[in-house]
């Protein structure tokens, strides 16, 4: 059975069970070359086994590229200046990496002269419309093969039936070794989904977390630490400047050890359905905190509650692939017009799973006038009776209304 008609197509492939069957499976099914496209953006595993394996399929064009600088220094930072959280609690580890994976298989697409891109997300998550959405956007003209949503390979069991049918060399563990669990990890964070977190009031085990230590567990003594923040984006570890891929991963070595950045989230996705995901977010977690905290000391007042309004609304078109929307763009040139204040530093202390403020400094944009807002003699400058007319001034309304009502 083949479809026809697409001559080479960009897999994005991990070389795990699900994207290595897509990989025969394009070649049997479309006839098609493949060429595979490996994305390392932090998530801690080996990739050149994927290099292996693509070439054992026959695959003559395999990319892997280190992409984890370009993912926190052109998208976790942007979306942190935002402050973005889904639903008041998800941090958008996973959302915020698809975009530039799709953005990337567009690149590759067109340099090797590819008619289509593939991907192995599935037909009931958010990830296929984040992979597709982004890819229209950038080349309108694409073609995309989604294998979940074209075969009948709708189970576990059916893959490996299809792997061992086709000869498909699968690494599997033993049991007991291998996670039960559907995870995905990149620089901002690791997920969790399925098996018992598919009952929303299952607590999950221990073993599950893998970054961070549970907080009744780390140390018993607080850990104290100075970010530097600069234009909005945090710069420096206790006086020590990194790259921003750097710098998130020592935050996260940091936040892990102190048991900070654990969420357990039922969250709406795009498609419809809720699901219930935990994540482990501790670089992440600090970050934002860090950054509110630089926020209050050096941003207008309405700004900083504009920038507040925004924010759900930013959060969503993370969430739902929008990065490269219209509207997204406009909202990040609006959030980083403020950001050229956003300069100074934060002294945090970390314990048990909290990340609590405990100093916030700039020496060229701070608004806090200390004169003004001091409890003791503020030789004259802020003039208590002027709040008489403000407070007049704001009632009116109320007063009016209430003489309507006739009183209480």
């Amino acid at each position: 059975m083949v479809k026809g008609k697409i001559n080479k197509v960009v897999l994005a492939y991990s070389g795990g069970l699900d994207t290595s069957v897509i990989l025969r499976w394009l070649q049997d099914v479309y006839g098609c070359e493949v060429v595979t496209f490996t994305a390392d953006i932090g998530q801690g595993e080996e990739l050149e086994p994927a290099r292996a394996k693509a070439t054992a399929a026959g695959v003559k064009e395999i990319y892997i590229d280190d992409l984890r600088e370009e993912f926190v220094g052109d998208f976790v930072f942007p979306m942190l200046r935002a402050n973005a959280l889904y639903e008041g609690e998800y941090k958008l580890g996973t959302s915020i990496a698809r975009p530039l994976i799709a953005k990337r298989l567009v690149e590759i697409a067109i340099a090797t002269g590819a008619d289509a891109i593939s991907h192995g997300a599935t037909g009931k998550g958010n990830d296929q419309v984040r992979f597709e959405l982004t890819a229209y956007a950038l080349k309108p003209d694409i073609q995309i093969i989604a294998p979940w949503r074209e075969w009948d390979l709708l189970s576990r069991e059916k893959l490996l039936a299809y792997a061992e049918e086709h000869q498909i060399p699968v690494e599997m563990k033993r049991d007991g070794t291998k996670s039960p669990y559907s995870m995905d990890a990149n620089l901002l964070h690791i997920s969790y989904e399925g098996y018992d977190l598919e009952d929303p009031w299952v607590e999950p085990g221990k073993p599950m977390w893998r970054w961070t230590l549970a907080p009744e567990d780390a140390q018993n003594t607080p850990r104290e630490i100075t970010l530097t923040f600069a234009g909005g984006d945090c710069v420096a570890v206790d006086g020590h400047a990194m790259s921003p891929a750097t710098l998130l991963a020592e935050l996260n070595r940091i936040g892990g050890e102190n048991g900070i950045g654990r969420d357990d989230i039922v969250e709406n996705r795009f498609v419809g359905m809720k699901s219930r995901g935990c994540y482990e977010t501790p670089g992440g977690t600090i970050l934002l905190k860090a950054h509110r905290a630089m926020e209050s000391l050096t941003l207008d007042r309405e700004a900083a509650h504009l920038k507040d309004e925004l924010m759900p609304r930013y959060a969503s078109l993370v969430y739902n692939g929008f990065w490269f929307s219209p509207e997204r763009l406009m909202m990040q040139a609006a959030i980083d017009q403020t950001q050229s204040v956003v300069n100074g530093e934060v002294r945090l202390k970390l314990y048990k799973g909290n990340v609590m403020v405990v100093g916030r400094r700039s020496a060229s944009d701070s608004l806090f006038d200390a004169s003004i807002a001091t409890f003791e003699e503020d030789a004259g400058a802020y003039d208590q009776s002027d709040a008489t007319g403000f407070i007049r001034l704001n009632a009116l309304r109320l007063r009016v209304a209430g003489r309507k009502r006739g009183g209480p």
